[in-house]
């Protein structure tokens, strides 16, 4: 009997597993790689800068984290199995919508528009 087929068969199952696996890995560290630059980007934009330059940067940085925030929400309240995670979902939107129109009020108060 001839097992090189049968050989050649396990080794490339074995290998195509191997490599469906660390494609994943890599699209999931790429993905939050992405997420942490953003992060970073905003933290840094904020470095080195005091007084009206620091808070206006702050607003708006705020602003544009909370409403990704709410755009995240939104899918979950939409799209996710358990009813925890939509009641979640709603709180956020609820309170990080209240939070931004409190820095716009205080933006436009305070002439950072």
């Amino acid at each position: 009997m001839n097992t090189k087929p049968l050989l050649f068969g396990i080794i490339g199952f074995l290998l195509g597993g191997l490599l469906v696996s660390l494609g994943g890995t890599i699209i999931h560290k790429r993905g939050a790689s992405s997420d942490t630059m953003t992060m970073s980007s905003m933290t840094a934009s904020l470095q080195g800068k005091t007084g009206d330059n620091f808070d206006k940067a702050f607003l708006s940085e705020m602003i544009n984290h909370h409403q990704g925030a709410i755009d995240m929400a939104n899918l979950a309240q939409q799209n996710a199995k358990h009813s925890e995670i939509k009641d979640l979902a709603g709180t956020i939107v609820t309170a990080q919508t209240n939070e931004i129109t409190q820095m716009r009020s205080w933006q436009r108060q305070w002439s950072y528009l």
